[in-house]
């Protein structure tokens, strides 16, 4: 995700491109000198990261994607087997994601009850955790 002009981390992507190995890259801000060897890769034929969909299609793995799949295609009746708790955040969360700390507050509960929720709801595979505490369905 990060790497300068002559990491060596660099190197090594640098000569599996070469080998004709799969390389991924993570573009970073275009301010960043830290960015420049990861552009570099993506210039030179490194595959553009952007999600987890990107390297599972890459390697023939993806089933289906949150991404592409447009949400659930439950209708307005939600996924089925959610309680109550559940299909409230479930409303609550809708189709773009959502800071836990809004989740908390537009459901009015506290932070340990709506992760306990958000968990369960995880497992069956209803929402998903982004990075920051962002969840999406």
């Amino acid at each position: 995700m990060e790497a300068t002009k002559k990491s060596g981390s660099l190197i090594t992507a640098s000569l599996a491109l070469d080998q004709g190995r799969e390389v991924f890259a993570v573009p970073g801000s275009i301010e960043s000198f830290k960015s420049t060897g990861t552009h570099f890769l993506i210039k030179q034929g490194a595959r553009l990261v952007e999600n987890s969909d990107d390297i599972l299609d890459e390697l023939g793995l993806r089933q289906t994607s949150f991404q592409t799949s447009g949400l659930w295609k439950y209708g307005s009746q939600g996924p089925p087997d959610m309680d109550e708790h559940e299909r409230k955040i479930y409303e609550i969360i809708e189709g773009y994601p959502l800071h836990i700390d809004e989740i908390v507050r537009l459901g009015g509960m506290d932070a340990g009850e709506a992760l306990g929720i958000l968990m369960r709801m995880e497992l069956k595979g209803i929402v998903r955790q982004l990075p920051g505490k962002m969840f999406v369905r």
